[in-house]
């Protein structure tokens, strides 16, 4: 693996497939820009008030965790009279019972906008909300959770978490201070920066994948592979946490922009039939997905072994999850080992695109690896 502080080298990007007349090949493809607006940099959170008004929100809800409750009234109390309430009760997953409770608030508040500060569980409330009453929402992240940038919510009822995307889930501005980040710990740090680098590498191989999500992918990739372990030793550095969150960023988009694939489908399969952690489980599965799909990917695994500086990229990704710290299996995020079967079957009843063919022995045996945390090298080959 590239040694960490050090940019890999990225020389094979830009390179084409030789046509046979000598000329430069680039294949069809279709990119559709999202409309969101970002602020990006230290201290831009300032800019939360203009920003609400500019989207004609005077009667904001601003949305938090419990464990983040005290950030989300210093946020009500930036905005002023603008602030209409504080709902600090968003959950992983995205409960609907949490989203109806919001929402008899929003109904009884006249609420006309929505403040979203935290990671990716308070981005999924707003987002749940304005599906149902198309407010407009701004999203503060402090995590490198990415779905901000995304038109996608998954929503979770009765242990099935159900995913949908529409225009209006789509949030019309985000603003990500930096300094916001540094009171996220450097374990939550890295793994939410996996879950970030998990949108990247999906987007290199996806089925409606275009040359600008791969660049951005590549360049989210990098950055994120060299920041988080500078935050780990430096919490407080801003140099790595604005290059971290810049990968964020920039996975976010690849996200928002191309569909994903059986990575995702797998960690909200998991995610919702056990409760596990969103972030942790990404982390752990994605070398173990990587591995399955090589095989068929042949182009997107040469750019990831370049960019990483590791001939196997499936490797490279479990050994710098497993430098950040992460959790060595899904065993130790409280998965049973009699969930194994029913999440393989879960998976293959409503499956994402994937570019290898799914079989439930492979899936089973994917996920097999995965809870015991095995090295992912043949995981899920038949």
């Amino acid at each position: 693996m590239a040694e960490h502080g050090r940019a890999p080298d990225l020389s094979h990007r830009g390179e084409r497939r030789a046509h046979p007349t000598g000329d430069a090949l680039i294949e069809p493809f279709v990119y559709q820009a999202a409309p969101c607006r970002v602020i990006f940099g230290p201290g831009t959170i300032r800019q939360l008030p203009a920003e609400l008004r500019r989207l004609g929100s005077r009667r904001a809800l601003v949305l938090g965790t419990p464990a983040r409750e005290s950030q989300a009234r210093d946020v009500a109390a930036l905005l002023g009279p603008d602030a209409a309430g504080v709902f600090a009760k968003a959950r992983m997953h995205t409960p609907t019972a949490i989203t109806d409770e919001a929402m008899a608030i929003v109904e009884r508040d006249h609420i006309d906008g929505l403040v979203a500060i935290g990671g990716g569980s308070t981005t999924g409330l707003a987002k749940a909300i304005a599906l149902r009453t198309d407010l407009p929402q701004v999203i503060v992240p402090t995590t490198y959770a990415g779905s901000e940038m995304t038109a996608i919510l998954g929503e979770t009822q009765d242990g099935i978490k159900r995913t949908q995307s529409s225009e209006r889930i789509r949030p019309e501005t985000v603003i990500y201070d930096v300094e916001l980040t540094f009171a996220l710990s450097t374990n939550a740090s890295a793994m939410s920066g996996m879950n970030a680098i998990a949108h990247a590498v999906e987007a290199l191989y996806a089925r409606d994948g275009n040359p600008i999500t791969s660049a951005m992918a590549l360049d989210a990739i990098v950055a994120l592979s060299r920041a988080l372990p500078r935050i780990i030793v430096a919490p407080a550095d801003l140099s790595g946490r604005t290059e971290a969150l810049y990968g964020a960023w920039l996975a976010g988009i690849c996200l928002g922009s191309v569909g994903m694939a059986l990575h995702h489908k797998l960690c909200h399969t998991l995610g919702g039939m056990f409760d596990l952690p969103h972030a942790e489980t990404h982390a752990i599965l994605l070398p173990y997905v990587l591995a399955y799909n090589a095989p068929a990917v042949p182009n997107a695994m040469a750019s990831l072994a370049a960019t990483l500086g590791h001939a196997d990229p499936a490797a490279a990704l479990y050994e710098l999850a497993k430098s950040l710290g992460a959790p060595r299996g899904l065993r130790e995020l409280g998965m049973p080992v009699e969930g194994i079967d029913t999440a393989a079957e879960q998976a293959l009843a409503n499956p994402y695109w994937s570019p290898r063919p799914l079989g439930y022995d492979a899936i089973r045996r994917l996920i097999g690896a995965a809870w015991a945390g095995e090295p992912p090298t043949g995981s899920g080959h038949s």
